[in-house]
């Protein structure tokens, strides 16, 4: 099971060309056996990045949410274990809440992260789906 990181699952729904052939190609497989997911913090940071306009859809938000959350890639609601994992993850995490959450739900989970992020790849208590 592998866990997308806000920015890959923005990339592989756009097609952005930041995203790697290999990346791409490794989540149409795994959303195909159902094991492609994503945080349902990455739906608030999406939110976010748009209202802070760092982010922008050829349609209205809401219109692309609804269709960005049928196509394939499940969604993992947060609970309070992964909150509680989120506050007390080993080494030295700050920062991003919404990484915070995405990395203590792969390490709760025992899922693996697609990111691009080098803070979260520099981190070595998650692992990694490269």
């Amino acid at each position: 099971m592998i866990l997308l990181d806000t920015h890959i699952w923005i990339w592989y729904l756009t097609k952005d060309k930041r995203l790697k052939d290999r990346t791409y190609k490794q989540i149409n497989r795994l959303k195909q056996r159902n094991e492609a997911y994503i945080s349902s913090i990455s739906i608030w940071e999406v939110c976010k990045l748009h209202e802070k306009g760092g982010i922008k859809f050829s349609l209205p938000l809401r219109t692309w949410l609804n269709s960005a959350l049928t196509k394939g890639v499940l969604v993992l609601e947060l609970s309070s274990d992964i909150y509680l994992e989120a506050c007390s993850l080993p080494g030295i995490f700050r920062g991003d809440p919404a990484d915070q959450m995405i990395v203590a739900t792969a390490r709760l989970l025992n899922y693996k992260i697609i990111t691009y992020d080098k803070k979260i790849i520099n981190y070595k208590h998650v692992e990694l789906s490269l």
